[in-house]
């Protein structure tokens, strides 16, 4: 009779303790089941031109040799490993200098930074078109990345070769959070001019989705903390460890204890 009221108790004990947990693994948990719209502002995704970028700047058209003069040769190059230089051409990058400048062929030095990519490509047209027809100028912002830590799957950089890149899109890349990754506040840094400012995300909410730092931009930084979870196994591994250091301490000066003893009973 005991043995089955004790059964009866823990059974009774796993099942409220599994009713009563808390949901803090599920995105987005104040949507509704049905199909509906976020309503909200849509964030600009573009990328805005910072120093230290490199950029991918060619011009065509329908004469190639009046454009010829816009475009950097292209360019091999001999990597580390190789003892010869590569017959595939690279493609020049302009690298934006600290004053967001870039020196460009016959229009001289331009700034640039503070641009988008597509008011960029407005007025190289508008100055080209000063010296050829109908220009075509493609831009490309080669170096777009963040960096993505804490606890994910894949802790690392992420480079895409696009322009739009949301916070899921950088989670996504990193693996997805850790069933440990606190998803109540995803720590976001990002430079601006020169200025640290952070953002918190709480990704159980769908305010998220309408958040005007939902899109990174270059160099962002997605911190994802550890859940209490995480913080108190790592809590309780560092104390037992303490534990079995300081067993093992005391274990050791009683042997040496013990020998003297024994030797000077033996004396």
């Amino acid at each position: 009779m005991k043995i089955t009221t004790i059964i009866f108790v823990l059974s009774f004990f796993l099942f409220t303790s599994c009713r009563t947990t808390n949901n803090t693994i599920t995105y987005f948990q104040d949507l509704d089941s049905r199909s509906a719209e976020i309503v909200g502002e849509v964030a600009d995704y573009a990328l805005r031109i910072v120093p230290d970028d490199q950029l991918s700047i060619t011009v065509s058209g329908t004469d190639p040799k009046a454009v010829a003069a816009f475009n950097m040769p292209l360019t091999s190059y001999l990597s580390a490993e190789d003892t010869y230089v590569s017959s595939t051409p690279v493609l020049h990058t302009y690298l934006v200098s600290p004053e967001g400048n870039i020196d460009f062929p016959v229009l001289g030095r331009l700034h640039v930074a503070g641009m988008t990519r597509s008011e960029l490509t407005n007025m190289l047209t508008e100055k080209i078109s000063a010296y050829a027809k109908s220009p075509i100028v493609t831009i490309q912002i080669r170096n777009f990345k963040v960096s993505v830590l804490g606890e994910v799957n894949r802790p690392g950089t992420v480079t895409v070769s696009h322009e739009r890149l949301s916070v899921l899109d950088a989670l996504s890349m990193a693996g997805d959070l850790t069933i440990y990754g606190n998803r109540n506040n995803v720590l976001l840094i990002r430079d601006n001019n020169g200025k640290k400012e952070y953002h918190r995300f709480d990704l159980t909410s769908a305010e998220t989705l309408t958040s005007p730092y939902y899109y990174l931009q270059q160099n962002d930084i997605l911190c994802v903390e550890p859940n209490k979870a995480r913080k108190g196994n790592a809590q309780y591994s560092q104390n037992g460890q303490f534990n079995v250091s300081l067993a093992s301490t005391i274990i050791s000066a009683l042997s040496v204890l013990v020998s003297l003893g024994i030797a000077l009973l033996i004396k």
